[in-house]
């Protein structure tokens, strides 16, 4: 699926300005970084988000720029307990407000509710939306139940039997000793 064109330089002051309403979906594989925590799984499966941008008016200052993002997709991850394939749904509702530079947004995101970012010209919301579900990932992906039985441990099968096949290093000694010209000074 070919991104338009809209979602990789967006004008966010213009789109808050005109209301605007961007909803799409596209799939896995337009998220890079996503589809690798993925493990290169599921590319075909949608991730889907929406856009909306609105102007707030706030006491003693110019109206202020907010866009409302809200996204979701599933992905196939690998469950930590029983590594098997588990489907992780994830989802964002956040709101983010925009200020002229890195200087204020640093100053005023300590305070606020709201994320605060720094007003881009040339935007790139796809950007954001794969950043919001990254940060929504779940430390450790894991079955609720898991399917099969859970092993807590693992063996090798070979390996007690090459373990009592190995020679007892002090018998060898010993042997080495026993044997003629084996004295050992």
């Amino acid at each position: 699926m070919t991104v338009p064109k809209q979602a990789r330089g967006l004008d966010i002051k213009a789109f808050a300005q005109s209301g605007g309403d961007r909803q799409q979906e596209d799939r896995l594989a337009d998220h890079p970084r996503l589809l690798e925590e993925a493990s290169g799984r599921g590319a075909d499966r949608p991730v889907r988000w929406r856009a909306v941008g609105q102007m707030r008016d706030a006491a003693g200052v110019a109206p202020q720029i907010w866009l409302h993002l809200m996204a979701e997709a599933e992905l196939p991850l690998t469950c930590q307990r029983c590594l098997e394939p588990v489907d992780e749904p994830l989802a964002v509702d956040r709101w983010f407000r925009f200020v002229a530079d890195e200087a204020q947004a640093a100053r005023e995101d300590e305070d606020a509710d709201e994320d605060v970012l720094v007003l881009d010209p040339a935007f790139d919301l796809q950007a954001l939306v794969e950043d919001e579900l990254l940060m929504a990932l779940p430390l450790v992906p894991r079955h609720e139940h898991c399917p099969g039985e859970v092993r807590m441990e693992v063996t090798d099968p070979g390996f007690a039997q090459a373990l009592a096949d190995k020679p007892n290093p002090f018998e060898v000694l010993a042997d080495f000793k026993r044997k003629p010209g084996g004295d050992a000074r």
